[in-house]
């Protein structure tokens, strides 16, 4: 066995890198046919979810596979190599099967014990297998990961330490109010319609939510998910609506849940602020970061501003009363502060004589107030209770995001999204069962290398026992020709006591190199065995293409979903 995994993960990377590394379905079935067609690597399976991406391939070089699938990655992440190289992790043999089973029990989650993740294995396999990329290796390591994960959830409390990142993210949206008191009564939008979307609106449905509406690209999809809604005996009512009216519905939902595979914002800052406002946006002031006055000599020497730039904030301070930057709207109503800023408290005036050069230092004010609000610990920003009323709730659980993340300063909004999950998720306290199934991976991972080691010698004993019952039938053969008076029942005799022979001459010797081919250095037994009685190596490759190609050697891919 020569498995290796190079990935990166919400443990290794931050979410701005892994949300431009994500991988669309298609750029998962050209990564694992490019990582086949690469020299070192002869099969290979990909797992990508919100919060990691990893390629597991079985290699015959560790060091030409790792530069290989380091660059693979990074080629169909669309994200460069010198860049993401160092959030990227490697694990080798036992190790890389160590990870995967700590990820298929909820260990490695963004939220420990959640079981979503066991699912997403599944597809990672079956992508495998669709593909052909999965061989032996892969489908036996990705099985087994899947009955490890179970084992894990059915024999601890590990389920007790997490839950799902739905469940995980709606706790965070209800803060000093459980779940069920805070979803009773609501009306809800999911967006999207894949299996994290319908998992939120099952959950949703099942907090007790009044209403669902389903939006998705597809409209049968979303469609179908309303009727199984409906009929799930939960007493929600659920409908499906056109994207196109997703803008428009804000200002009738409380709850918004999203996780669409979209590569850009599915709601804008703008989308929200409207549907909160009411129309009104020149009523919902924004509060104004408090910052340090710029010193202004040290910008007497800055270059003037573009004159497009200028144009622009002129044109959104007139139509809105507001000034725009870096794509955040601001809404400038509350009284002027000595905080350096020259545009004074009417967005509508503020313009009226003021230069360039001071359009600019509102710029700089603007720039310096978007750097410190972000400074500021997200978990502060987007997770705490906001001491106004919450209007609206958003749940974004997509990579790339979905929801532009500059709402959470717009007041009656509460935003929690992947990056504010990961930080609530540090403090979480760890369950006792934590423990107990790392010791289930530990035993689970000794036991799974034993058993790779073990099936690498058996096409080697496969192949002696062949050339045993070969050498067999070659003596009772030339007993024919010397002794030709034996009958049927006497030569029948004399085969099954030469066989008998040679079975237990064989028995101990070949029980015992599994043994130790099943301990680790045991791959050394094989080799041996095949020197000692001389057999063709040709012969070996040939029993072992012919147990690789029999389906009946395989696991029932049906047990381990």
């Amino acid at each position: 066995m020569s498995l290796l995994v190079v990935g990166l993960s919400h443990r290794s990377a931050p979410v701005s890198v892994l949300e431009r590394a994500s991988l669309s379905t298609d750029a998962k079935a050209k990564l694992l046919h490019d990582t086949l067609a690469a020299e070192p690597a002869a099969e290979a399976a990909v797992l990508a979810t919100c919060n990691r991406i990893e390629l597991y391939a079985d290699v015959d070089k560790f060091h030409a596979g790792v530069a290989e699938l380091s660059t693979l990655l990074a080629q169909h992440s669309g994200v460069a190599l010198e860049e993401l190289t160092p959030y990227l992790y490697v694990h080798y043999e036992d190790r890389a099967v160590h990870h995967l089973f700590s990820v298929a029990c909820g260990l490695d989650s963004m939220v420990v014990g959640e079981g979503q993740i066991l699912g997403q294995i599944k597809d990672a396999l079956a992508l495998g297998q669709d593909l052909h990329t999965a061989g032996r290796l892969i489908n036996d390591l990705f099985q087994q990961a899947l009955r490890v994960g179970k084992r894990a959830h059915s024999e601890t409390g590990i389920d007790r330490a997490g839950q799902s990142l739905v469940t995980f993210g709606l706790e965070q949206l209800a803060v000093r109010t459980t779940v069920t008191e805070w979803a009773a009564g609501k009306r809800a939008l999911v967006i999207g319609a894949g299996s994290m979307s319908s998992l939120a609106a099952a959950t949703l449905a099942r907090v007790g939510v009044a209403e669902i509406v389903v939006a998705n690209r597809t409209a049968e999809r979303a469609e179908r998910l309303a009727e199984i809604l409906v009929a799930s005996g939960t007493g929600v009512r659920a409908s499906a609506l056109p994207m196109a009216e997703v803008a428009d519905e804000l200002a009738r939902v409380d709850v918004v849940v999203s996780c669409t595979g979209a590569t850009g914002l599915v709601l804008t800052a703008d989308d929200v602020l409207a549907a909160v406002a009411g129309g009104e946006l020149e009523a919902l002031p924004v509060p104004r970061p408090k910052i340090p006055a710029p010193h202004t000599p040290a910008r007497s020497a800055a270059p003037a501003p573009d004159a497009e730039v200028v144009a622009r904030l002129a044109a959104a301070a007139q139509t809105h009363g507001r000034l725009a930057d870096a794509g955040a709207a601001r809404t400038i109503t509350s009284p002027a502060e000595a905080d350096g800023c020259p545009v004074g408290p009417d967005g509508r005036s503020a313009l009226t004589g003021v230069d360039a050069n001071s359009l600019e230092l509102h710029g700089t004010w603007a720039d310096q107030g978007e750097a410190a609000a972000q400074r500021q610990p997200r978990r502060t920003a987007r997770t705490q209770a906001q001491p106004t009323a919450v209007r609206l709730a958003l749940l974004d659980l997509a990579m790339p995001r979905d929801i532009d993340g500059a709402v959470h300063r717009i007041p009656g909004v509460r935003l929690v999204d992947i990056e504010s999950l990961a930080e609530a998720s540090a403090d979480a306290p760890m369950a006792a069962d934590v423990d107990a199934v790392r010791t289930i991976v530990a035993q689970e991972v000794a036991a799974f290398g034993a058993a790779q080691r073990a099936a690498h010698i058996t096409p080697t004993v496969v192949a002696l026992r062949a050339m045993a019952a070969e050498v067999v039938a070659m003596e009772v053969a030339r007993l024919d020709g010397r002794v030709p008076d034996l009958d049927e029942r006497q030569r029948a005799e004399v085969t099954q006591t030469v066989r008998r022979v040679v079975d237990k001459l064989l028995h101990a010797p070949t029980v015992r190199v599994k043994q130790l081919a099943s301990e680790p250095g045991g791959a050394g037994y094989a080799e041996a065995l095949r020197e000692l009685f001389d057999l063709d190596p040709q012969t070996v490759a040939s029993v072992s293409r012919a147990d690789a190609a029999d389906p009946m050697n395989d696991d029932d891919p049906g047990r381990a979903s």
